[in-house]
């Protein structure tokens, strides 16, 4: 089996196994009146992957994946770090699942962007916003759950070079970001744009939709499909509504 094939064998098995366990959310099946986002727009759809570890199953799956993805399209990565706070158990599952070496950020309160953490950073002193090894010569992934918009990618990165100007090295590399779902909303040409590559398990919106087929109900299906295409057709009131109303009818 190519990995191709095993990659989408792996993204279906998780895909079902992350509905079943509600970290994959929709109107239809818990919540009619979805969710609204941090960006002030409503959604039919809530991914939220943070309770993984309360699946050892599942979590034990998912950093499988993750490893033998690292491994196949990141040979060159031979650290990983875990971004604070949902990556940094993913990372350590990784660590442990492919014997790659790993660290992770420090979180840091109330940065919300790069310029944020520029103004912030004078006042943090000499603490550590990296915790773990690095070495001079290593080539670094970052790494997280899931990835909409790149700011806290971005956030990650500049902890990486404040850290690695304060502990003298000058020879490391991070350009790759290795994610279990990116779902497909701009970060890839943002991440492009800052000279990162993207490396996700699952694309939800051309890739992992289509793996729902049949797990999904066929109108919350077509929904989240419709969604996907369209997020600014669903901010209209009387749309939300009827979907309340179809989720209420089921």
């Amino acid at each position: 089996m190519s990995w191709l094939e095993e990659k989408l064998d792996l993204a279906k098995t998780i895909l079902r196994l992350l509905y079943q366990n509600r970290m994959i959310r929709t109107f239809y099946r818990d919540k009619p009146d979805g969710w609204t986002l941090v960006s002030g727009l409503y959604s039919p759809l809530y991914i939220q992957l943070r309770p993984l570890l309360s699946f050892p199953d599942v979590f034990a799956e998912v950093c499988s994946a993750l490893a033998k993805m690292a491994r196949h399209e990141a040979p060159e990565i031979n650290r990983i770090v875990g971004i604070a706070m949902a990556g940094v158990p993913i990372a350590a599952g990784m660590c442990f699942a492919g014997k790659i070496p790993g660290c992770f950020t420090r979180k840091m309160e109330k940065v919300k962007s790069v310029e944020n953490f520029r103004q912030m950073i004078s006042e943090y002193g000499e603490h550590t916003l990296v915790e773990g090894e690095i070495q001079d010569g290593d080539n670094l992934a970052l790494v997280d759950d899931l990835v909409t918009r790149f700011d806290s990618k971005l956030i990650a990165f500049e902890q990486i070079k404040h850290e690695l100007q304060r502990r003298g090295l000058r020879n490391v590399s991070c350009r790759k970001v290795l994610v279990l779902i990116d779902r497909e909303q701009g970060a890839s040409d943002a991440a492009r744009a800052t000279g990162f590559e993207i490396v996700s398990l699952i694309p939800f919106k051309t890739i992992g939709l289509d793996l729902l087929r049949g797990i999904l109900e066929k109108e919350e299906w077509k929904v989240i499909r419709d969604y996907l295409e369209d997020p600014e057709a669903f901010q209209n009131i009387s749309v939300r509504e009827r979907l309340a109303l179809m989720s209420f009818k089921k």
